[in-house]
């Protein structure tokens, strides 16, 4: 198998358009529905660039996934970096995902339908999304700024509150204050369900 890693700024900005027309493509009709003459149309490239690329419609999407999943890291991690404590981090980590939810829609539908096309991609998704969320939290607790016990099962229940508000409010509500919602989720996290005196 030839490696097909564009060497040129051409070539990565010729693959950076079908990506980006895949992302539409999936994100519209699905997986299978989705035809790779379609992305190169959207991408407004020839037939033969797909394949100077991929070589085939599972292997778009296999990096599709990847793609996204790298868009929504470099979106949110520069604003988390800059947070000045873990709870910050977690409020503006959540904001970030769900403005990006808003201008990206299809990433619920690509990753969804990940699970049936390419498990490995969409496990690693995920898998690699908590991750962060887990260095993030076991970093606030080196710092004292968060409890001292945390482990992969708080991260994970933060990742699965994250998924949940951002079909809610990136998919289903596109008018609801981001801002407000990561406010009262990140209550949620700082302060839990304890009835307040």
């Amino acid at each position: 198998m030839r490696d097909k890693t564009p060497r040129t700024e051409r070539g990565r900005r010729t693959l950076r358009k079908l990506l980006d027309a895949a992302a539409v493509e999936f994100g519209e009709r699905g997986f299978h529905e989705a035809s790779i003459s379609a992305i190169t149309r959207r991408a407004g490239t020839a037939l033969g660039s797909f394949y100077t690329y991929f070589d085939s419609k599972e292997e778009i999407f296999q990096a599709l996934v990847r793609y996204m999943s790298e868009q929504l890291r470099d979106h949110v991690t520069p604003l988390v970096q800059a947070a000045p404590d873990e709870i910050s981090a977690e409020r503006i980590g959540l904001e970030s995902y769900l403005g990006f939810v808003r201008e990206h829609k299809e990433i619920y539908r690509i990753i969804d339908e990940a699970e049936f096309v390419d498990y490995a991609s969409y496990r690693r998704h995920y898998e690699t999304t908590v991750a962060r969320v887990r260095q993030r939290l076991e970093n606030g607790a080196a710092r004292g700024e968060i409890r001292d016990d945390v482990s992969e099962i708080h991260a994970w229940a933060i990742g699965g509150m994250n998924v949940f508000l951002g079909m809610r409010y990136g998919l289903w509500d596109t008018e609801s204050d981001i801002s407000e919602i990561a406010r009262i989720a990140n209550d949620l996290l700082a302060n839990g369900l304890k009835k307040r005196d």
